[in-house]
């Protein structure tokens, strides 16, 4: 019976203990969230993704403004809602829906917008725009911090109309505008977004590389370059410089001057450039130059949207890596984008060679003295962007007999511009996917017939590729195993890494 008593007594001790921590847990709890700021996400029920998927650049004038000076910390903040102000009315233009326009702009300036998406939901219209540059000056801040004005000059903007769901208008322009913005809630709204006179900058329209430096074009010998053991995924994890160092040692003896690498998109952190990745290019560069080879970088493999909503995180990405990269000395060339006429009837022609041209005038902003050109898939698809390069790269994979005609198509519709035959080659495959009919003869022939016409006709060219790879990713050909078993040996070298016959042709 004591016994009994004694666990009774030790029931009722613990209940009333952890009853009283569920209790001072749960004060404690709600004294914590009456005296912590809500997430402003969670608050304006906003996107996630709405700070990372717009990144205009910025360019804020000295400031000089009349009032109050303003913080380094409040300019941020301005800026920040600023931006996302325009994020939010472009996509509300876009789906013609009121989201987000509440936490962006006051009252007043709602009622503007809302006539604007009223009138174009009921008429079937929608605007697809972005901006690409700002160039904000702070004209005045208030005593208290709560009233800011703004003069944005020369916005550069995209914008595409669309009426019952057919293009109606497409153009690029400048503007500029005045902003006022107000301090409530502890973040900036818009009070007035008014468009005013737009004043052009003056900018110069000689854009042209230097002779000596396309004269290196005109001379490049090389090949494209991938690891043995890990192509397509030369960065990250797998890389390993003493192999590259090496690999790189094996194609200046060859005779060769030049390589062509990959950055793949994705991999490398879309708009934030993973630092480790951006050490890892800068080191492969380095060992370019320590082995005398030039390197022609392609920016956006394996990237295939193009839409507006996209072109402000692609132009991060780019000026990461060009600003970075632009005054190596082992930089050749920067090719824009890996076979992108293959994106076409996807994606859409003028889609792809839109955000193709802009990416030219951007690149043109960050680094003026090194070639530009876009690796496009045949020679056909080379006539697009010819003005707007500095130099012509096409692919073939066609047969032998077939290439003069194409080659000089291609030269005779072009205004005297370098030519690169970017990528060829042929697969020494002869299993049961190709009914064994290659050889590593055949492929040793076709590189003697090809390399006499190139030759001949001094053209520059980066055959495909120095080694035969064990595995094929199913991202770059697919997973059809014939398609994926042909691309494992284009290479001069096995995979063991022993010479193949078509070696002596290139060295010869």
């Amino acid at each position: 019976m004591k016994m009994n008593r004694n666990l009774y007594r030790a029931f009722l001790l613990i209940t009333f203990l952890t009853l009283n921590g569920l209790i001072l847990y749960g004060i404690s709890s709600i004294w914590s969230y009456l005296n912590t700021g809500a997430d402003r996400k969670t608050m304006l029920h906003l996107p996630a993704q709405l700070t990372s998927n717009y990144l205009p650049k910025v360019n804020w004038s000295p400031l000089n403004n009349d009032g109050r000076p303003m913080e380094l910390q409040t300019l941020q903040e301005l800026e920040r809602d600023y931006v996302k102000a325009w994020y939010v009315k472009n996509n509300a233009l876009e789906t013609n829906n009121h989201y987000g326009i509440n936490d962006y702009y006051t009252d007043s300036a709602r009622v503007k917008l809302y006539k604007v998406l009223d009138h174009n939901k009921a008429n079937n219209i929608s605007v697809k725009t972005t901006t690409i540059e700002h160039n904000p000056i702070l004209n005045f801040y208030s005593a208290d911090g709560k009233l800011a004005v703004l003069t944005d000059k020369n916005v550069q903007i995209q914008e595409q109309v669309f009426v019952d769901n057919t293009s109606f208008l497409k153009r690029s322009y400048e503007s500029s505008f005045q902003a006022m913005l107000l301090l409530e809630d502890g973040f900036w709204r818009v009070r007035h977004l008014v468009e005013i006179e737009n004043t052009p900058v003056s900018v110069s329209t000689d854009q042209s590389i230097p002779q000596a430096v396309l004269s290196e074009i005109r001379d490049i010998k090389g090949l494209n370059y991938y690891p043995r053991e890990n192509p397509w995924n030369m960065f990250g994890k797998h890389f390993q410089d003493t192999i590259i160092d090496s690999d790189f040692s094996k194609i200046k003896s060859l005779g060769l001057n030049s390589i062509r690498i990959f950055i793949p998109y994705e991999g490398f952190g879309k708009a934030t450039v993973e630092t480790d990745k951006m050490s890892q290019l800068l080191r492969t560069m380095d060992l370019a130059s320590k082995n005398k080879l030039k390197v022609t970088v392609t920016l956006f493999d394996f990237y295939g949207d193009y839409s507006l909503a996209d072109w402000t995180l692609t132009h991060r990405h780019a000026e990461k890596i060009i600003t970075a990269l632009k005054d190596h000395k082992a930089l050749q060339a920067w090719d824009i984008k890996n076979e992108p006429d293959l994106d076409f009837n996807s994606r859409g022609k003028e889609n792809v060679l839109s955000w193709l041209g802009q990416m030219v005038k951007e690149i043109r902003k960050w680094d003026n003295n090194t070639p530009i050109t876009i690796g496009w898939s045949n020679p056909e698809a080379a006539l697009n962007l010819t003005t707007e390069l500095d130099f012509i790269s096409f692919h073939y994979y066609r047969k032998p007999k077939d290439f003069l005609a194409s080659y000089n198509a291609l030269q005779d519709a072009i205004n005297n511009k370098p030519i690169v035959l970017q990528e060829y080659g042929y697969s020494s495959y002869d299993g049961i996917w190709n009914a064994y009919m290659g050889s590593e003869e055949d492929q040793a022939n076709y590189y003697k017939e090809m390399q006499t016409m190139i030759t001949n006709a001094k053209l520059p060219f980066l055959l495909w590729t120095l080694y035969d790879f064990t595995e094929v990713p199913d991202n770059v050909v697919g997973r059809l195993p014939w398609r994926k078993s042909q691309q494992q040996h284009f290479g001069l070298l096995d995979n063991q890494g022993n010479l193949k016959p078509a070696y002596q042709e290139i060295i010869n």
